[in-house]
């Protein structure tokens, strides 16, 4: 039996992109602060890029009002300083910056290290779609084959 294209799950995997792998579990393989400390300063970056007025003390101020906990921006100056390797962003901020900064950098490169791609949005209900359309073709093709079992069985 073979399968029909899916028309409705969107792009999950570029062509030119292997699968995701999760990044391999070696000790001190997973000492992520700089590149942490990088995707923070690109995402702050990328902000200002877009909207010239949102500097980091703005950022910093929309961070404060939506966490409720004082965020300032010698904070986000730390948190993006890849020689400062003991102050990383706290996973409770993350969230937020990517909310003000109007970016999922972070949660890309996220899902990424641990073998996965973010979709988000429609693209997510279409890889829903797709998934379950392929279990039921499965389901389908299993009960098929029941029948065809039950039969030949007296």
């Amino acid at each position: 039996m073979s399968r029909r294209s899916d028309g409705l799950t969107g792009e999950l995997f570029r062509s030119d992109d292997p699968i995701p792998r999760p990044a391999p579990a070696l000790p001190g393989s997973m000492d992520f602060r700089t590149r942490v400390a990088a995707i923070i300063g690109e995402m702050l970056d990328c902000a200002r890029a877009r909207d010239p007025e949102l500097d980091r003390a703005l950022i910093a101020a929309k961070l404060t009002r939506l966490t409720g906990k004082e965020v300032s921006k010698a904070m986000l100056d730390g948190y993006t300083a890849e020689s400062r390797d003991t102050f990383n962003i706290p996973a409770y901020l993350v969230p937020a910056i990517e909310v003000v900064c109007d970016s999922t950098l972070y949660s890309d490169w996220l899902a990424g290290v641990r073998g996965g791609r973010l979709v988000m949005g429609p693209a997510a209900l279409d890889a829903e779609i797709g998934r379950l359309s392929h279990a039921l073709s499965d389901g389908q093709a299993h009960l098929k084959k029941l029948r065809e079992l039950r039969r030949s069985v007296k």
